[in-house]
């Protein structure tokens, strides 16, 4: 049983996560949701569209301007609160490595912390104990904020990938954070380059297997417009394609730009493996 904010979620229950970044230079939207009233009608919309847990950021993943923490809290801490009021329910997110960050926003209210650079600072582990809230443990192949990975070599990616996963969700448990509340990240990308992340979906089963809850980060990311040669707004459909599959293979929690189409491919999958009934069977019994 996944346990988050004032949810629960059986071990075969797909989550949405949609993204909300307050970055004047996220690589996706360049910017779209930088402004309060941009961004709390993308919540609106991604709830009504079936996302359960929002995911806000207030610092690129990409190299850039450097954004100090002071100013990384400046862009989240204030819409976490206001998220919080507008949407009592919903699970609030937020990305960010820095224990400063994850100490503010969970003052205002976050139910999560996504931990996206692979434990690069122990202390935000300990923030989430303290506080109560989950914790994504993810793996980022020891790479720095921010940069980009140069010659990524691992003898097993995944066995890499579960080595450090399954370490830094066993350390966050020890620290306090509820175990129902920790979930493994594959980190598509991070510290990775294309035929690793590839690998990474492939066996993403041997994660699932594991027992702790997957999240997986695809959302229109490089390794899918390299495999199709496509650029970022072009990667859809290989974004979809890539989440059908971590589907079929037992991901749990799904970080996204385009909820719906996510959710239809979520619903999809989920009833042909028999998790999910048809919304609709008249075909065939009249």
């Amino acid at each position: 049983m996944l346990r988050l904010g004032r949810r629960e979620f059986d071990p075969q229950e797909p989550v949405i996560m949609a993204i909300v970044n307050r970055t004047p230079d996220s690589f996706y939207d360049q910017g779209a949701t930088f402004r309060d009233e941009p961004a709390l009608a993308r919540v609106e919309q991604a709830v009504s569209e079936g996302a359960a847990i929002i995911d806000i950021g207030g610092v690129k993943a990409g190299p850039g301007e450097e954004v100090t923490a002071e100013e990384e809290a400046r862009r989240t801490v204030g819409f976490v609160a206001e998220v919080r009021r507008t949407f009592p329910d919903v699970i609030i997110s937020v990305d960010t490595w820095r224990h400063e960050v994850g100490e503010a926003v969970c003052e205002a209210g976050a139910d999560l912390l996504n931990d996206a650079w692979g434990g690069v600072d122990p202390r935000l582990a300990e923030v989430a104990a303290r506080y109560g809230v989950g914790l994504v443990c993810t793996h980022a192949g020891e790479t720095e904020p921010r940069t980009r990975p140069h010659r990524a070599a691992y003898n097993d990616v995944m066995a890499d990938i579960l080595r450090v996963t399954l370490g830094l969700a066993e350390r966050a448990v020890s620290l306090g954070v509820p175990r129902e509340s920790v979930l493994i990240d594959p980190g598509h990308d991070f510290g990775k380059n294309t035929r690793h992340s590839l690998e990474a979906t492939r066996r993403l089963g041997e994660m699932v297997g594991t027992g702790w809850p997957v999240l997986v980060s695809l959302s229109n990311k490089d390794f899918v417009g390299e495999t199709l040669d496509k650029p970022v707004k072009e990667r859809v459909v290989g974004t979809l394609a890539t989440t059908a599959v971590s589907a079929w293979l037992g991901a749990q929690v799904y970080r996204v730009h385009e909820v719906a189409e996510t959710r239809q491919v979520l619903d999809m999958v989920a009833s042909i493996a028999g998790h999910r009934p048809p919304a609709v069977a008249r075909r065939g019994l009249a």
